[in-house]
């Protein structure tokens, strides 16, 4: 029991660690080479938990395999636009000014069922709103509403608002977040700095949100949290 435990312990940090060098675009919508990476290692994965008298390495050496090959492709696909064409695709005209390009809709073995649901989605319930719609290599839809039926923007309102400030949180739970930092200019001894200013410990702070231009949230632990 206690081999399985740490067989099972040892293949779920592996497909973490694997997961987090593919990177983040793999806990989103997949394209179709990280769909087949994921069911694969998935399949691999199991294979030593379910059964303890095969060697561990009979699965890990497989599964570390399959992640160079998949972190390789990222990479030709990142530098290769044709690559990129050959392995995902490219997006597909599926409606232009209302109307349905029928052509595409049966390559993409696309049912009006489907389309329309997904259009619903998108808080579209009428083929008359839809400018443009693209079926991306993902599989997902991205619509773009006719003018008309698109919200208006301060733009077209002629409105100046306050430009954008966004707080970005700089602080968690006592350690500081350098990305988060690094874009706003700042650094960790910055957050320490407003700490001191508020007669704070890092240990009475849940978490420190940030702007560009200094403004500045502190949101304090709660007792006996």
């Amino acid at each position: 029991m206690a081999m399985l435990w740490v067989r099972t312990l040892t293949i779920y940090l592996l497909i973490c660690a694997a997961v987090r060098l593919m990177g983040k675009r793999q806990l989103g919508e997949l394209q179709p080479s990280e769909l087949v990476t994921t069911i694969l290692i998935s399949n691999l994965a199991s294979i030593p938990i379910e059964s303890p008298d095969i060697p561990l390495l009979s699965s890990v050496i497989p599964v570390l395999i399959i992640v160079c090959l998949e972190v390789l492709v990222a990479a030709l696909c990142s530098r290769s636009h044709r690559a990129e064409r050959l392995i995902s695709g490219s997006p597909q005209v599926l409606i232009q000014d209302g109307v349905i390009n029928q052509q595409i809709l049966r390559q993409l073995r696309f049912s009006v069922e489907d389309l329309l649901a997904a259009l619903r989605l998108k808080d579209v319930f009428d083929l008359s709103q839809v400018a443009l719609c693209l079926v991306e290599t993902n599989g997902s839809l991205s619509v773009c509403k006719t003018s008309q039926d698109s919200p208006p923007s301060c733009r077209d309102l002629r409105l100046s608002p306050a430009p954008a400030d966004p707080l970005l949180a700089v602080w968690i739970d006592g350690v500081a977040e350098p990305a988060a930092l690094c874009a706003l200019g700042k650094n960790e001894e910055w957050c320490r700095r407003q700490l001191e200013q508020r007669r704070l410990s890092p240990d009475d702070v849940l978490v420190i949100l940030c702007s560009k231009s200094g403004n500045c949230r502190i949101i304090k632990r709660e007792a006996g949290k």
